[in-house]
């Protein structure tokens, strides 16, 4: 058989532009999906941020806790030499340990403490204690971190 023979001068092709019918669906739906996955990636690198902050939180809380809470625990039990051990550099400087055991004996003894929400730009954790003699107070533990050895909270003051 013989081919037909092509078509002639002003015959119009079958689609004079090539049909645009569900092309703006597709670009919507891609613009869609893309905006989609950028707040899931957004949104989960904020929530991945926020619950590291809230961890870390409330691990430097427990560490100050620790710190301040094993000072007294030493002070209570007599252990002078510990609790001298236990404070940071600045405060040994300023006090050689005979004359922290003598300024600590002279005090009234703590016996019990509970600790309030740690101050993160001051690192100040108010601790309210009882004293041996029943009265109560309010101070204020001034912490710093321990740059030379463990990386640690380290307490320099205890006071008013």
């Amino acid at each position: 058989m013989i081919p037909a023979p092509p078509q002639g001068p002003g015959v119009y092709p079958p689609f004079p532009a090539p049909p645009v019918e569900g092309r703006g669906k597709r670009i919507g739906w891609g613009i869609g999906i893309a905006v989609a996955v950028a707040v899931l990636v957004c949104g989960g690198g904020t929530a991945a941020l926020v619950g590291i902050g809230i961890s870390a939180t409330g691990s430097l809380q427990e560490h100050a806790e620790a710190s301040v809470g094993d000072y007294l625990g030493a002070l209570r039990d007599k252990r002078y030499d510990e609790a001298y051990g236990m404070l940071c550099d600045d405060a040994q400087d300023d006090e050689s340990p005979a004359e922290f055991r003598s300024r600590v004996t002279g005090e009234q003894a703590i016996t019990r403490w509970t600790f309030g929400d740690l101050d993160f730009t001051t690192l100040t954790l108010p601790v309210d204690v009882t004293y041996s003699g029943g009265d109560t107070g309010e101070l204020d533990a001034v912490l710093k971190q321990d740059t030379g050895g463990t990386g640690g909270l380290e307490l320099c003051r205890l006071g008013e």
